[in-house]
């Protein structure tokens, strides 16, 4: 399930580029704060991994680039996703509370939330990204330092680390493996403009909008449009909406 979250606000707003902290900060500060700490701390554990298990769109409506950020039209939306559906209510429990909200320093009004349920997910479908999805691995140079790496679509490692964090994801969610391990992705509009750097924290994170043909399994599939695909959802990767099949 997800939420779509529509803000308004008069005069103009501007956002930094890396606004991605700012947005995930706000998440966290409007969540019941068992709910804020369980997911910081711990997480949804597999093995040595540990996922948050939701993820969010960008801001989506008219942004325009001006003076080294973003001027954001209104209104405009942003979208939070989630398998454990107690995220999402007790987000929008919160936010009803206090429509009046700031977000990197803007002062914004909620207009409304809506819910959005997961839809019939089989066989193939067509996504666009609504935030960059990633993929990486950690390499060692050759004096010994650590290295990321992030991967292309064209790549073939793209398509199979992105399966590998799905299964993972979905053991650490319902604790047991899936009926099937069938799950693939390819790109179909994927072009150099769709690469995306993002500043997180500090660190350069490398994502890809555009669109994919993803197959799989229903279950697979519904868990990779609620939780996201890719790694470092919760910081505002991998949101994808779907657009046929």
């Amino acid at each position: 399930m997800r939420i779509k979250i529509k803000f308004i606000h008069s005069g103009r707003i501007i956002v930094p580029f890396a606004y991605n902290e700012a947005i995930q900060g706000w998440i966290y500060r409007n969540l019941k704060r068992p709910l804020a700490d369980f997911l910081h701390d711990q997480g949804f554990i597999v093995g040595k991994r540990r996922f948050k298990l939701f993820t969010f769109s960008r801001l989506l409506g008219k942004i325009k680039v001006k003076n080294e950020a973003f001027e954001v039209g209104s209104p405009f939306y942003l979208i939070v996703s989630s398998p454990y559906n107690e995220i999402l209510q007790s987000l929008a429990e919160n936010l009803l509370k206090k429509p009046e909200v700031e977000i990197a320093g803007q002062r914004l009004f909620i207009e409304s939330i809506s819910v959005e349920f997961t839809p019939e997910l089989n066989g193939e479908t067509e996504i666009k990204m609504l935030s960059p999805v990633t993929v990486y691995s950690t390499l060692l140079t050759g004096n010994g330092r650590k290295k990321t790496y992030y991967y292309s679509p064209l790549e073939n490692e793209f398509a199979q680390l992105l399966k590998e964090n799905l299964l993972k994801k979905f053991r650490a969610f319902y604790q047991k493996e899936p009926e099937s391990a069938d799950f693939s992705i390819e790109p179909v509009r994927v072009s150099k403009k769709d690469e995306k750097i993002v500043t997180y924290k500090g660190f350069i994170i490398k994502g890809w909008m555009g669109r994919y043909r993803l197959a799989g399994t229903p279950e697979l599939l519904r868990l990779a449009y609620e939780a996201g695909l890719g790694a470092k959802n919760s910081q505002g990767f991998g949101c994808f909406e779907v657009v046929g099949r």
